[in-house]
């Protein structure tokens, strides 16, 4: 007990309330949903991008899941050099823009091998002459 009243004695008044105060302090404040929906949307086109894929989500699995909502012409899951498994995501090329829309419709927010995945059209590539996605250009040529 004396220890307890030492260290009151010791802090500031108003040091012990903050520290184990409930209340929060924080500056952060959460996005609301019109936040999140004023996120640029990229153009509608028959390229989707799919992100939140488990590590062992492979290609066939993923042309396997989207097909079932119209032509896919082509699917990829990114992977690791090195280790072989999914970055996380992937792209699912659909003959028209829509069976992407329904792609996008039937698989967005649903379980793909225990995981939430999200399904959105994908963003065109930036010129190659142009450097993107906070690049610089390689080896300082500029």
């Amino acid at each position: 007990m004396a220890l307890r009243s030492a260290a009151a004695a010791a802090a500031p008044r108003g040091l012990l309330r903050r520290l184990f105060s409930t209340a929060s302090t924080s500056p952060f404040i959460p996005p609301t949903p019109a936040a999140a929906q004023a996120r640029e949307q990229a153009e509608p086109s028959s390229n989707l991008f799919v992100s939140g894929l488990s590590k062992r989500t492979t290609t066939e699995k993923l042309h396997e899941s989207f097909s079932q909502f119209g032509e896919v012409v082509h699917a990829r899951v990114v992977t690791d050099r090195v280790s072989g498994y999914s970055k996380g995501f992937g792209f699912v090329k659909y003959a028209t823009l829509e069976d992407a829309a329904k792609g996008i419709e039937g698989m967005d927010g649903k379980f793909l091998d225990g995981w939430v995945i999200f399904a959105e059209y994908a963003r065109p590539r930036p010129p190659p002459g142009q450097p993107g996605n906070n690049m610089t250009p390689p080896f300082g040529r500029r």
